[in-house]
């Protein structure tokens, strides 16, 4: 893995690290496979919906999608370059499909908040496909999560770049960071995971911690618990309001 220090200084500067071999060949492939099946059944179901094609929740859709929560990897960056004590405000899919963009080919940033000089949103991009250029490779405007406005689209491709990287790399950028997919125009889909983290103190997307099994969550060590909100949950009485800091269901020193 590259120079954790070097990678900071990066994020700072452009707003996006690429890291290349976080998931290794065999696990691309069965993450793949378990997507690729996400996605065949919500057509049966959800095949009208305004974002089609993107799988949301992944974490309850296949093994190998629940454990990259747990991914070593994955989560020593994140506690270098945003926040120990993040938590997943949504993991979902984005797939382009030949000649198509998707949603994400609007020009957009993942969060709304500007607050200069400080992070609440990090997302994370497992490519599950090389990203190329002809295969809808995101772009992106460097430095741009340092305004607060976005751009008009010419200016935007005028000076965007376009990411390319190998499958099982791993693509973390700022919430900021003014951002677009491209159209694919290979005769194979291109399929990634995409995990959207933050402060410990905002709300996710769902409520994980209801939202996910018993059974599913003995499957966690304590990161995993972590990072889908266990550790910053409501009381819902003044009993659980007044247990010991140990048992506590909002653990203390969440920064």
């Amino acid at each position: 893995m590259q120079n954790l220090h070097h990678l900071k200084e990066e994020m700072v500067d452009t707003g996006v690290v690429v890291i290349d071999d976080i998931v290794d060949t065999d696990t691309v492939s069965i993450l793949r496979a378990e997507l690729e099946a996400a996605i065949e059944e919500d057509s049966l179901v959800r095949d009208s919906v305004f974002d089609a094609g993107m799988v949301h929740n992944c974490m309850l859709r296949g093994e190998a999608m629940c454990s990259l929560i747990q991914n070593k990897k994955i989560n020593d960056v994140i506690d270098a370059l945003f926040t120990p004590y993040a938590i997943i405000y949504a993991y979902q899919s984005s797939s382009l499909y030949p000649g198509r963009g998707n949603y994400g080919s609007r020009i957009h940033v993942d969060c709304p908040r500007f607050i200069p000089n400080y992070i609440t949103n990090l997302g994370a991009i497992i490519a599950l496909n090389d990203f190329t250029q002809d295969n809808g490779g995101t772009y992106y405007l460097p430095g741009s999560h340092k305004s607060e406005s976005l751009p008009d689209q010419s200016f935007f491709y005028e000076n965007a770049k376009q990411l390319s990287c190998n499958r099982g790399a791993l693509i973390l950028f700022n919430g900021r960071l003014v951002h677009a997919a491209g159209v694919n125009r290979t005769d194979t889909a291109r399929h990634a995971l995409t995990i959207n983290y933050c402060r410990p103190y905002m709300r996710q997307r769902f409520d994980f911690p209801r939202l996910i099994s018993t059974e599913q969550l003995r499957q966690f060590n304590d990161i995993g618990k972590r990072r889908i909100g266990m550790d910053v949950r409501m009381p819902t009485s003044l009993d659980e309001f007044y247990l010991p800091a140990d048992k506590r269901l909002y653990k203390p020193g969440q920064e």
